[in-house]
């Protein structure tokens, strides 16, 4: 996956991430719900102040620190590194996106808004499932032999 076409990606999944949150920030209370496909997944908002899933809730500037050292260190990856595997490309751009569209949202409001309520389980939101996804891809990249030292040449 080309460099440009990487960054495309990341910049179109945190637009989605972003457009999406200003939907639910203007239709959706704090703790309203809506179901969106019957009661398994709901429009649920939620200010989420911890980590994942609503973890180690208060460490706000902690996860703040931790978006900042990844996006930096993700697009210094990129830039550094030219990739000819699309699942290492696909997944760095995806995994960038979640931790920008989340690190906005630490800076402006100080929380994450998340909304995707599954079943009761937990709430999240379009950023968040780009880092799984994204994480998924790098892993599946690495696990089947996407690793090897000819797809890493230095531009």
């Amino acid at each position: 996956m080309k460099r440009p076409t990487t960054f495309a990606v990341a910049t179109v999944a945190c637009g989605i991430d972003r457009l999406l949150k200003w939907w639910v920030g203007g239709h959706l209370a704090l703790h309203e719900s809506r179901p969106l496909i019957g009661q398994t997944i709901r429009l649920t908002r939620v200010h989420n102040i911890g980590g994942a899933l609503g973890i180690f809730p208060g460490s706000g500037s902690l996860f703040l620190a931790v978006s900042i050292v990844v996006s930096a260190w993700i697009i210094f990856f990129l830039v550094r590194h030219k990739y000819e595997a699309a699942l290492m490309g696909m997944g760095l751009a995806l995994l960038l996106a979640g931790a920008v569209g989340n690190l906005i949202d630490r800076l402006s409001y100080g929380y994450v808004l998340d909304f995707l309520e599954f079943r009761g389980l937990f709430v999240n939101n379009f950023a968040d499932v780009c880092v799984s996804v994204g994480t998924i891809l790098v892993f599946i990249h690495v696990l089947f032999g996407g690793g090897e030292r000819s797809n890493y040449g230095v531009s």
